[in-house]
C-alpha cells in the first residue's frame, strides 16, 4: 500500500474535512503523526538480546519512517534500554527528553522453567518523538496470575489531550467466569479508550490486538463506514489506518506469516493495527505493512512485521 499512502499523505490539508462529515473546532489543534508498530519476539526469537540487530533494525525504521511515536510489544527491559540509547544516539530525541514508557507483563519472576527474558521484565513499550507525561497502566483481566497483560498511554506534555497507547491482547481464547479472555481483554481496552475520549482526549492506539479484523470479537471497534466484503456487521466507532488497502479493503495487509484459510483475500492474517477514533480523524489517512526484516542473528528478526501509518488528527487544546 506504499504508494496509495504517499498519494493518501499528499492530500492532507489542515482545513480537511472530518470524515464523519463534521468540521474541526476553532478551539481544536490540528496535527498529522506518523506511527509506526512492532511485536518485535523479544524473547522467543531474539532471546533478549540486544546485538542480535533487533534494536539496530527497529531504530533504524523508526528514523527512516520519520515516526512521531513507536510503539513495542514482546520487549524486554534491556532491549527497551538499548532501544533509548540508540534513539538518542541517532537524533530521534535530544538527550534529556522523556520519551519512552514500559509497562511489564511479565515481571521476570514467574516460577518458570524458562522465564521471560531471562528474569528481567518482560512487556510493552511507547516511544515518542515529544516529551511525554506520566504513564497511565491499565490492567487487563487476566486467565493466569502469573501474567497481566496491559493497555500502556502516556500524554504529550506539551498537547495534554493528545494519547499515544499500546497493548498486546492473549492469544488465547479460553472461558474464564463466562466469556472468552481475549473478548474481555479487547472490551477492556475499549472501556478505557472511551473513557479517554469522554474525557476530551484524542487517542492513537497501536498494537497487537490478536484478532483478525473480520471477527465478530472487532465487530464493535471498526466503524459501520468499513462494512463491505471482507470486513461487516461493525457497530464502532473506530478506524484502522491500513483499512483502505486496495488489496483487501477493510482489513489491509498482512502483519504475521502463516496460513489462515478463512482470511478475506487469500492472505495470512492481519492481527497488528492501528486505531483512531473515526470522529476525530481530519483528513486523509493510511497504512502499510512493511517487509519481513531478516538481519537478526542470520534469521528473521521476529514473526510480525512493521505496521506504519499516517494520520491527521484534531485535538483539544
Amino acid at each position: 500500500m506504499r504508494m496509495l499512502a504517499q498519494l493518501m499523505v499528499a492530500v492532507v490539508t489542515l482545513g480537511a474535512t472530518l470524515l464523519t462529515g463534521g468540521s474541526a473546532h476553532a478551539a481544536d489543534s490540528v496535527r498529522t503523526y506518523n506511527v509506526w508498530q512492532w511485536n518485535v519476539s523479544g524473547w522467543k526469537m531474539n532471546g533478549g538480546s540486544t546485538t542480535n540487530g533487533m534494536v539496530d533494525a527497529a531504530a533504524a525504521s523508526i528514523l527512516n519512517r520519520d515516526s512521531d511515536f513507536a510503539a513495542f510489544n514482546e520487549l524486554c527491559w534491556s532491549q527497551y534500554k538499548a532501544l533509548q540509547d540508540k534513539l538518542i544516539q541517532n537524533g530521534w530525541v535530544s538527550p534529556g527528553t522523556s520519551f519512552a514508557r514500559f509497562a511489564a507483563i511479565r515481571n521476570g519472576e514467574e516460577p518458570r522453567e524458562d522465564p521471560a527474558c531471562n528474569k528481567e521484565p518482560f512487556g510493552i513499550a511507547i516511544f515518542s518523538r515529544r516529551d511525554l507525561g506520566i504513564a497511565e497502566k491499565y490492567d487487563l483481566p487476566q486467565y493466569t496470575k502469573d501474567v497481566v497483560y496491559k493497555l500502556l498511554c502516556a500524554p504529550l506534555v506539551d498537547l495534554q489531550h493528545m494519547r499515544f497507547c499500546t497493548t498486546h491482547i492473549t492469544s488465547k481464547d479460553s472461558d474464564i467466569n463466562g466469556s472468552p479472555i481475549n473478548e474481555q481483554q479487547l472490551n477492556a481496552v475499549q472501556g478505557h479508550l472511551e473513557d479517554l475520549y469522554n474525557a476530551g482526549n484524542t487517542v492513537i492506539i497501536a498494537g497487537d490486538f490478536n484478532a483478525r479484523p473480520h471477527l465478530r470479537r472487532l465487530n464493535d471497534w471498526y466503524s459501520p463506514t468499513v462494512n463491505g466484503p471482507n470486513n461487516h456487521n461493525n457497530t464502532g466507532a473506530y478506524r484502522e489506518l491500513d483499512d483502505l488497502d486496495p488489496e483487501c479493503p477493510g482489513v489491509g495487509e498482512t502483519t504475521v506469516l502463516g496460513i489462515d484459510n478463512e482470511a478475506p483475500c487469500n492472505q495470512p492474517p492481519k492481527i497488528d493495527m492501528i486505531f483512531v477514533r473515526e470522529s476525530l480523524i481530519a483528513g486523509a489517512y493510511s497504512g502499510d505493512a512493511l517487509g519481513q526484516g531478516t538481519g537478526c542473528g542470520g534469521g528473521p528478526c521476529s514473526d510480525h512485521r512493521v505496521l506504519i501509518g499516517t494520520v491527521t488528527v484534531r485535538v483539544k487544546v
